[in-house]
C-alpha cells in the first residue's frame, strides 16, 4: 500500500481541503477535528444533548426493517445494544444508487466500519455501531440510474418525479440478462454477482428494499445498520421542528449568515439555502415547498396551503415532508445517537455551513470524517509500471504531463526550455530598461521581437517534444494504456467503477482487503495493490 496526498488530484472543495489542514479560519465551521482522542468530548456532549427517549422509536423502526431480511443476527444484537444509553453510532449516508454505483460507496461505508472498531479499542464502555442512512426520499435519479465496470456501462431506463426509494424495480430484467451475458456463469464469483443482483432487484418490488437487501448482503456480517429514514416514526420526532421551519425559516436564516463568513474567505460555498428547505412528497411526486404571501405553494402542483393547514398536514401526516440537503442532517442527528459523519469532499462542505444552525436549535453537531479515497490497482499493473520505470503518483498528471514528464524522464534531449526563456525575459528587461534611457520609440520593436523569439522557442519546444513523442511512441502508448485503465474518463477510478469489476476475481474477500486496508483517521489517498 502506497499513501499519497489526499487532494493529489485537487479534488476537494477549498474549504474541505482547509478543513483536514486544520486551517484557523475555517475552525467556527464545525465543532471537534476527527481525532481519535476528542470522540471522548464528543461521547460526552452527546451522551447530556441527545434525548433517550428517541432510541425506543429508532430501535423499533430498525427491528421492523430488519425482521424481513435474513441472516439478520449480527443487525438484532447491534440493535439490542442501541436501546442502552451507551450505545453510540456512526454514520455515512449515500444515494440509492443502482448496484451501489461507484466505488467510493464501499469506503464510505468501510471507513464507518473501521472507525467503529478504533473507538471500541480505545473506549471499550461504550457500543460504536455504523449506520448506513439511505437517501431514499432522493429524487434526482439520473444520477443513480447506472453503474459502469471499466468495459460497459449499465442504465437503467426509466423515470420518475417522486422519490427514488418507491421506485418499482421491475423493469430491471433488462439489465439483468446484460449482467448475465457480460459476466458469464463459468466463475464463481461471477455467479455470485448474478445471484446478488437477482436476489436485492428482482426479488424485491421497492429500490429502497432492493438496496437495502443488496448492503446488507454484502455488508451485513460487519455489522452494518441499515436505516431509511422514509418513515412516519422517525419524522414524527421532528414535527415541531418542521414546523418551525415552516414559520420562522432558522435554517435559511442561520446558513445565510455562515454563507456571509464562507465568501468572506473568498471560499465557495457548497449549497445555498431556501426559505424554506422542505420537500412535499404525495401521489408520485416530490416537490419544494415554497411561500406565496400567507400561502404554502407545492411547486408544479396544484395544492396550495394555509398556515394553518400546512401545521395541521405536517402533524398528521409527518411522513409527506422531506428534509433537503440542508435539513436532513438536522434530522439525522436529531434522530441518532450519533457522533461523527462521513462524507466525500463536497458533503463535509455543506456540513460545514450548518455549525450555527445546529447551535441555535441546541443541537450536538457531529465530528466530521472525510472518507478514504482509494486507487485499487492490480500486481499485474504495478508490474508494467516497474517495467516503464514509473511510479503510481505520476499517474495522476494529465495526458498532456504525463507524456511530458516522461519523456523528460527517459529521453537524450531537454524538452523543457523554460531557462532558456527566462534568460530570453531577463535580457529583454534590460534592453527595454536601456531603451528608457536613450530613445522610448524602440519599445514597440523590442515588445515585438520579445514576442518572436519566446514565440520561437515555444515552436521548438513543441517540435522537440513531437519527436520524442515519435521516437518513444510504443513507451507512451503503453504509458496512456495504463493511465487510461486506472483513470477512466480521465476521473478517479472511485468516482467511475463499480465493485463488481473487482468482485469477479475476488468475490467477499474483495471487501476484506478493503477493511483491513482502509485506515479511518487517516488524510492520506490510499494505493491498495490487488
Amino acid at each position: 500500500m502506497e499513501l499519497l496526498n489526499l487532494n493529489i488530484t485537487k479534488h476537494l472543495p477549498e474549504i474541505t481541503h482547509d478543513y483536514i489542514n486544520d486551517e484557523k479560519h475555517v475552525r467556527c465551521f464545525f465543532n471537534r477535528k476527527n481525532n481519535l482522542e476528542n470522540y471522548y468530548d464528543q461521547i460526552l456532549e452527546k451522551k447530556n444533548n441527545y434525548n433517550n427517549d428517541f432510541r425506543k422509536t429508532l430501535t423499533e423502526v430498525l427491528k421492523s426493517n430488519y425482521k424481513k431480511i435474513s441472516k439478520n443476527s449480527n443487525q438484532l444484537i447491534s440493535i439490542n445494544k442501541l436501546e442502552k444509553n451507551n450505545a453510540y453510532t456512526i454514520t455515512t449516508g449515500h444515494q440509492l444508487n443502482l448496484f451501489t454505483g461507484p466505488l467510493y460507496f464501499f469506503y464510505k461505508i468501510i471507513d464507518s466500519i473501521n472507525i467503529c472498531k478504533d473507538l471500541k479499542s480505545k473506549y471499550p464502555e461504550n457500543e460504536f455501531i455504523p449506520v448506513y442512512w439511505m437517501a431514499s426520499e432522493d429524487h434526482d435519479f439520473k444520477e443513480i440510474n447506472h453503474f459502469k465496470t471499466n468495459d460497459v456501462l449499465f442504465n437503467w431506463d426509466v423515470s420518475t418525479r417522486g422519490t427514488v426509494g418507491e421506485l418499482k424495480t421491475d423493469s430491471l430484467d433488462k439489465i439483468f440478462n446484460q449482467i448475465i451475458d457480460f459476466f458469464g456463469k463459468s466463475n464463481f464469483h461471477a455467479k455470485n454477482i448474478i445471484k446478488l443482483f437477482k436476489e436485492s432487484y428482482l426479488n424485491n418490488e421497492k429500490l429502497s428494499d432492493a438496496t437495502f437487501n443488496l448492503v446488507h448482503s454484502l455488508f451485513g456480517k460487519y455489522g452494518l445498520l441499515i436505516l431509511n429514514p422514509d418513515n412516519a416514526k422517525l419524522k414524527k420526532i421532528i414535527c415541531e421542528d418542521f414546523i418551525h421551519e415552516i414559520k420562522n425559516i432558522d435554517c435559511y436564516k442561520k446558513v445565510s449568515e455562515t454563507n456571509k463568513k464562507i465568501n468572506n474567505l473568498n471560499v465557495k460555498t457548497q449549497v445555498s439555502p431556501r426559505e424554506i428547505n422542505l420537500f412535499y412528497i404525495k401521489n408520485n411526486i416530490r416537490s419544494r415547498i415554497e411561500k406565496h404571501k400567507s400561502s404554502y405553494k407545492v411547486k408544479e402542483t396544484d395544492i396550495l396551503f394555509s398556515e394553518d393547514e400546512i401545521i395541521r398536514e405536517i402533524n398528521n401526516f409527518p411522513e409527506r415532508f422531506s428534509p433537503n440537503v440542508l435539513l436532513r442532517p438536522f434530522f439525522q442527528e436529531k434522530i441518532l445517537p450519533n457522533l461523527a459523519y462521513i462524507g466525500g469532499g463536497s458533503e463535509i462542505a455543506y456540513w460545514l455551513q450548518l455549525k450555527s444552525f445546529f447551535n441555535h436549535k441546541a443541537l450536538t453537531f457531529p465530528i466530521l470524517a472525510v472518507r478514504n479515497s482509494v486507487l485499487l490497482v492490480s500486481n499485474k499493473t504495478l508490474k508494467k509500471c516497474k517495467k516503464l520505470d514509473i511510479r503510481i503518483s505520476d499517474l495522476f498528471l494529465n495526458n498532456h504531463e504525463l507524456s511530458k514528464f516522461y519523456l523528460a524522464k527517459i529521453g537524450e534531449l531537454k524538452i523543457d526550455l523554460s531557462d532558456l526563456k527566462k534568460t530570453v525575459k531577463d535580457n529583454f528587461i534590460k534592453l527595454h530598461a536601456l531603451s528608457l534611457k536613450t530613445d522610448k520609440s524602440f519599445l514597440g520593436a523590442l515588445k515585438a521581437q520579445e514576442k518572436k523569439q519566446l514565440n520561437g522557442l515555444d515552436n521548438l519546444e513543441k517540435k522537440l517534444f513531437r519527436a520524442q513523442k515519435k521516437k518513444h511512441k510504443e513507451k507512451l502508448e503503453r504509458l496512456i494504456l495504463i493511465k487510461k485503465e486506472l483513470f477512466p474518463n480521465n476521473s478517479l477510478q472511485e468516482r467511475q467503477i463499480n465493485f463488481s469489476e473487482f468482485y469477479k476475481n475476488y468475490g467477499q474477500e474483495f471487501i476484506d482487503i478493503l477493511i483491513d486496508n482502509l485506515i479511518p483517521f487517516n488524510n492520506k489517498f490510499l494505493v491498495i495493490s490487488l
